[in-house]
């Protein structure tokens, strides 16, 4: 999907780069911020590896991430082409196995331990239990939230294992408040899908508050995705956004009944939307909330802001 027109449109290149929006994702704005290059995706790096047959350096920074992907392995039911969050450790353990062979393991541990690692999933988790009537039938919303915290817990624990110390974590975003849900509401917000977002990042913030009692030597900073959504969304014209509800591309009601295709008409002004399609943010509102993960308010990052976890 994110490979096809108009995805990329507002991207340096115009071109889709396999990002989930109209331009540059969260991801690139903080790489931006820090001065660094864009991380590089792990699987098109292991490629010029193969093709090239150079030692690639991964130290500037790696992505492991994957559009579709959840903290559970079956979240991506509807695709199957996405790389879940224990597959993403897995290659993020044999990254660090590459480059103890090439800098050693002192270095490597002293590099690792200042590197901050970036953990933003559950939303495709989420969608994922209301698309299956078997999984709520197994699961209340709150055992469901719990079993995604603790699971995510142990791939975190595994980052640790291989040197991991600093995390910048994401809760998920009012779900029930993108263009998709709105569509099966009349334009409203889903409150059941909203509500088991509230559950997990309760969940969430419990957990890492936990760990961090168990592993002292670990640093977390928390964004509260889905406070600064509902807050772009309620406080929309003091942020500059018109369409809080519907997609910039897509067809139909809200932009949303079909998806961003080549066919589907986008609006013309992309920083008045909040959506880009029936799912992600604009690159305007990833711009807000990357500015918000690194000097706050303190409502929305916690217990310390990006900055302040670069500073550890």
């Amino acid at each position: 999907m994110a490979i096809l027109p108009h995805y990329g449109i507002d991207f340096p290149t115009k071109k889709p780069t396999g990002r989930f929006t109209n331009g540059k994702n969260a991801a690139d704005l903080i790489a931006e911020k820090l001065g660094l290059p864009t991380s590089p995706p792990y699987l098109s790096l292991l490629s010029k590896v193969h093709n090239s047959n150079k030692n690639m350096s991964f130290v500037s920074g790696v992505n492991f991430a994957s559009g579709g992907a959840g903290i559970f392995n079956a979240s991506d039911k509807g695709f199957m082409q996405s790389i879940p969050l224990q597959k993403q450790v897995d290659y993020y353990s044999q990254v660090h196995e590459t480059l103890r062979q090439q800098v050693g393991a002192s270095s490597l541990e002293k590099h690792i331990s200042k590197s901050i690692f970036i953990v933003v999933i559950g939303g495709n988790d989420i969608f994922g239990y209301f698309d299956s009537k078997d999984l709520q039938k197994k699961n209340t919303p709150q055992q469901y939230a719990v079993s995604m915290a603790s699971t995510l817990k142990l791939q975190l624990q595994r980052l640790y294992n291989n040197g991991a110390k600093k995390f910048e974590v994401a809760g998920v975003g009012p779900i029930g408040c993108c263009p998709a849900y709105r569509l099966k509401n009349k334009t409203e917000c889903v409150s059941a899908a909203n509500d088991l977002s509230a559950k997990y990042n309760e969940a969430l913030q419990s957990m890492l508050k936990e760990w961090k009692l168990e592993k002292k030597d670990i640093s977390y900073s928390y964004f509260d995705t889905y406070a600064a959504l509902q807050d772009l969304i309620y406080n929309s014209t003091s942020y500059g956004f018109g369409n809080v509800k519907g997609a910039c591309c897509g067809l139909g009601e809200l932009n949303a009944q079909i998806p961003c295709l080549p066919i589907s008409s986008i609006c013309s002004n992309r920083q008045d939307h909040v959506f880009w399609d029936a799912f992600h943010p604009t690159e305007a509102a990833s711009r807000i909330f990357v500015d918000e993960i690194f000097k706050g308010p303190s409502k929305f990052i916690s217990p310390i802001n990006m900055e302040q976890l670069l500073a550890i």
